[in-house]
């Protein structure tokens, strides 16, 4: 299944540091984060990606077509050659396509629709959101349905409190968002090449195209309480790369995988216990 992922986004919220790159692109360990979002997916079996570029495609651009498979595989240096013990994206096949440099999500996806067009369905991210979610479970729950689009729904991650009172001024109650049992779009879809008819031009996939769905009652939700992170801020981005050097990587299920298993696509994580990190890495 092709995989179309947003990566035109100027990162205003993640610059710092001295880096002045598209928010896919900042690190997350050795590899920066659209990398992780695309080995995810891998790992699920979808490897033909559509990369919607925009602001700094250069550097997405550059990073693939100097791509050092040794910068996260083991390997073997014998005689100055080197031999790969395992593999990330010798299997990928990447499109990528310019988008415009101020286009909203929704337009952006206008821009590849014929790349996908022909497709039963196809999955987006906002390329900035890292989960441990079963992916094909989701997927197939999605696949048995009659919607033509569905959305990851997570609660919200904000650990601020939520005041109630009464007309007076006396509080009747404090809770925390996730008390009231809200959800918030946690950036992994699958659509049907149908969402086109509900997206107008320079318009946005939830507000517009989502919105429409719902009220035809074409839209589906996969609500997930596991372990969902964002690198939307500089915060949450240095978050998850502690974590990453800590040893706390719950998005990388095919760590789970040994090196000869990798090496196989054919390979698919079997039943295993989720690494609980908590409920988010922001704090």
């Amino acid at each position: 299944m092709k995989v179309v992922l947003f990566c035109g986004g100027y990162g205003l919220r993640m610059r710092d540091g001295g880096y002045d790159l598209p928010k896919p692109m900042h690190p997350v360990g050795p590899r920066p984060l659209l990398w992780h979002v695309m080995r995810y997916y891998a790992h699920f079996g979808h490897r033909e990606f559509v990369l919607c570029l925009g602001y700094g495609a250069e550097h997405i651009k550059d990073f693939f077509l100097h791509y050092a498979e040794t910068a996260s595989n083991d390997f073997v240096l014998r005689a100055g050659e080197v031999e790969l013990l395992s593999s990330d994206i010798e299997d990928w096949t990447i499109t990528f396509a310019h988008t415009g440099l101020h286009s909203p999500i929704g337009e952006r996806l206008r821009r590849v629709r014929h790349l996908v067009e022909g497709e039963e369905m196809f999955l987006a991210n906002y390329a900035d959101v890292l989960t441990d979610l079963p992916l094909d479970a989701m997927v197939s729950r999605f696949r048995d349905s009659d919607a033509t689009a569905a959305l990851l729904a997570v609660p919200p991650q904000q650990a601020f409190h939520c005041v109630e009172f009464d007309p007076g001024g006396s509080v009747t109650g404090i809770n925390t968002l996730r008390d009231l049992m809200l959800w918030e779009n946690g950036g992994y879809f699958v659509l049907r090449p149908e969402v086109f008819d509900h997206l107008p031009e320079n318009g946005d996939l939830v507000e517009d195209a989502c919105a429409a769905l719902a009220k035809e009652g074409r839209l589906l939700a996969y609500p997930y309480q596991g372990w969902w992170q964002p690198a939307d801020t500089a915060k949450e981005r240095h978050a998850l790369d502690a974590a990453y050097q800590a040893g706390i990587r719950p998005w990388m299920l095919w760590e789970r995988l040994g090196p000869a298993e990798r090496l196989d696509p054919a390979a698919r994580l079997g039943p295993a216990a989720r690494l609980d990190a908590g409920p988010g890495l922001a704090g």
